[in-house]
């Protein structure tokens, strides 16, 4: 199965992985939805559909979001003839990266494109070793939630994430669950690809981690390398909110497990909840993956 070429779109399915992971693996920004996985796992949320750009061979992806539709163009922006098509179906151009937009920006708004930063889906992007050692005084309140949890459970255990340790990640992410629908304005958003990313572990070759107190699973992180290995990014960070100070030590000790090849760590967006924007914030982002939006102009 391979993937056609534009104007056709296919469903994307995971026969489509070797197609697709390749070229997707070189692109250099490090957008956290730019992986096969990244893709895939929420292909149903957003009915994505993809075709290939015959111009270079790069990818064009189709999807919908909150009524409107909207293409991607992971690893090229295409000719103009394809753009001026792409908009006359779609209602926006979406997560455009910083290589893919400055080689063209010049010429297309010549043509009436209008490009506007997308900071809601901008990627936080961390120092690995900043998340790693918490040192100094700007994480002296992390490093205080990790020692309290190191304190309070010194029978704790990381594991490297493999098949045999799914079953055990699914019931921590079912207790998960759980936890997050019983809160007033809890929600379980991405249970179902979470699950899908763990029961396709070694299928879209991601790396994590699993935690365990006491012998019992406690929390787990799943992600993959982006931009040409460079980058790590975290799809998912899933915990037993009981145990206190646990996603604080998650993040650092699984940041600290990194191979030292991984310079950054990518903790994708925040989405314009203002909550999660402050929370990524006290974690000191050292910088972004930037994201634009185009549109055609009337």
């Amino acid at each position: 199965m391979s993937v056609p070429c534009y104007p056709d779109f296919a469903p994307l399915d995971l026969n489509l992985k070797d197609d697709l992971h390749p070229r997707l693996s070189l692109t250099a920004d490090g957008v956290s939805e730019f992986s096969f996985a990244g893709l895939y796992l929420f292909r149903s949320k957003y009915n994505y559909r993809i075709s290939r750009n015959g111009k270079d061979g790069g990818f064009i992806i189709s999807g919908e979001q909150d009524g409107k539709t909207f293409f991607m163009t992971p690893c090229s922006a295409p000719e103009w003839e394809t753009l001026e098509s792409l908009f006359a179906s779609h209602d926006y151009w979406k997560n455009i990266s910083e290589t893919v937009l400055s080689p063209v920006r010049e010429e297309l708004e010549k043509y009436g494109i209008v490009f506007e930063e997308d900071k809601n889906n901008f990627d936080y992007l961390y120092n690995r070793s900043d998340l790693a050692e918490l040192a100094g005084k700007k994480f002296h309140k992390k490093k205080n939630h990790v020692n309290h949890f190191l304190n309070t459970y010194p029978d704790h255990e990381q594991r490297q994430m493999t098949s045999a340790l799914i079953p055990a990640a699914i019931e921590v992410l079912d207790q998960w669950r759980q936890n997050a629908l019983s809160k007033s304005d809890g929600d379980d958003a991405d249970y179902k690809s979470a699950k899908e990313a763990l029961d396709l572990f070694d299928s879209l070759a991601l790396r994590g981690s699993l935690f365990f107190v006491a012998g019992k699973p406690a929390a787990w992180c799943l992600g993959e390398s982006v931009a040409r290995g460079k980058i790590f990014v975290i799809h998912f960070e899933k915990a037993i909110e009981e145990y206190r100070g646990i996603y604080q030590f998650v993040n650092q000790a699984f940041a600290e497990s990194l191979p030292r090849f991984f310079t950054l760590i990518n903790r994708e967006q925040d989405l314009g909840n203002e909550g999660l924007r402050q929370a990524k914030m006290t974690y000191r982002p050292c910088g972004f993956v930037q994201k634009y939006r185009g549109v055609k102009s009337q």
